[in-house]
Order: C-alpha cells, then sequence, then structure tokens
C-alpha cells in the first residue's frame, strides 16, 4: 500500500474527503517526524514505537577492493512493532 492507497482506504474508513484524509495524514506523518528530530520515541498502544536510533562509527571493508574504510556514525529512524501487532501477523 502507498501513501495514495493509504490516504483513500482512510478517506473511504472515516467516510470524509480524500482531502480531509490527506491533510490528516500529512499531519501524522510530520508530527512523527519532528517527535524523532527531537530524539522522542512515538508510542502507538497496540501498533509499536517509532524512535530514533544512533550508529556508532565502525570500520568496514569495501567489497570491491578489500580496503578498510571508516563508517560514520550515523541516526536513523526505526519502528519496533507491538506485541499485539506481532501476534496478529502470525
Amino acid at each position: 500500500m502507498n501513501k495514495a492507497e493509504l490516504i483513500k482506504a482512510v478517506a473511504d474508513k472515516a467516510e470524509v474527503s480524500t482531502r480531509d484524509a490527506e491533510s490528516v495524514i500529512d499531519g501524522v506523518i510530520e508530527l512523527i517526524t519532528a517527535a524523532l528530530v527531537k530524539g522522542e520515541a512515538v508510542k502507538l498502544s497496540g501498533f509499536g514505537v517509532f524512535e530514533k536510533k544512533e550508529r556508532a562509527a565502525r570500520t568496514g571493508t569495501n567489497p570491491a577492493t578489500g580496503n578498510k574504510i571508516t563508517i560514520p556514525a550515523s541516526k536513523s529512524a526505526v519502528f519496533k512493532p507491538s506485541k499485539t501487532l506481532k501476534e496478529k501477523l502470525q
């Protein structure tokens, strides 16, 4: 399911216009993004947790040449599904 399909499904489920559903979904995405940028976790009961994860710098190997390279530290967003969601997927 892509964003356009999600918007249509939400509009149908909530019996609202596609424009209203798109506005709500965009707002939710913006709020989750803002919280992650601040370093806050976003917990959705029964669904899961979005968090910011920091990865330390490490040494790797260039597969083409075999030379050792330094991989810099980075930050990324991660999602951990809730126990309820994991059970539904089984």
